[in-house]
């Protein structure tokens, strides 16, 4: 194996590696708003200091390719799509740090979040994230096309969920400033689905040399 190969391989390992780590972070996301308000403890902050280290390791590994290589069309794209992968996942972990934060200050969250089947939606982020990283090992197409219909179902459901705690709110003023913050966590849950999805249409790049939205995709599996 040459020494581009190794570097090639070593990116790829390092992108799974900051994958796992997201998904990590969006489970725990996850748990901190489905059951009791957790402390943003030690593991959480470790993993975000993982994440944040392993990003700035793939920014080195490309640009050490870039000086010391002439990357073919393939091994191109590979290296431009992992660097905004890299981008996108981080962002993944910071929101979820951020739905961690915002739990802690959802009074009686469990009655909302039953009375808006916030559950569903919140499990529905966490398949979308585990999908994505599927996505990057398999470059799988069916995949990709799995990751936008989640995305989309996703986005609908947060748009629901938010019409209705704001009206909620307008009624009952008890629960103004924990439906403000759920609906602050929802705009995050929907983020980290959108941030999936760009990782999924890099992935799409990578392997076909094109660039498309997810509306596009499913468009051109209308046609077929």
């Amino acid at each position: 194996m040459t020494h581009f190969e190794i570097e090639l391989e070593k990116l790829n390992n390092v992108i799974v590696k900051i994958g796992k780590l997201a998904e990590v972070q969006v489970s725990e996301s996850v748990n901190a708003l489905l059951s009791e308000p957790v402390a943003e403890g030690k593991e959480v902050k470790k993993t975000e200091q993982k994440i944040d280290k392993l990003d700035v390791k793939i920014d080195e590994i490309c640009q050490s390719i870039f000086a010391l290589q002439q990357p073919v069309a393939s091994d191109l794209r590979f290296i431009m799509s992992a660097m905004q992968i890299s981008n996108e996942i981080e962002r993944i972990g910071d929101l979820s740090i951020s739905i961690i934060k915002k739990t802690k200050s959802i009074k009686d969250k469990h009655d909302l979040i039953a009375k808006f089947n916030i559950a569903e939606l919140a499990r529905q982020v966490e398949l979308v994230n585990v999908k994505t990283n599927e996505c990057f090992l398999s470059r799988d197409e069916s995949t990709i096309g799995e990751i936008f219909v989640l995305n989309k179902n996703i986005k609908n459901k947060c748009d629901d969920a938010i019409h209705d705690i704001i009206n909620e709110m307008k009624t009952n003023s008890k629960v103004v400033v924990s439906g403000t913050n759920l609906v602050i966590v929802l705009k995050h849950l929907e983020r980290i689905s959108e941030h999936c999805t760009n990782i999924a249409e890099y992935v799409y790049f990578m392997v076909n040399a094109k660039i498309i939205k997810h509306e596009k995709f499913e468009d051109k599996k209308t046609g077929e």
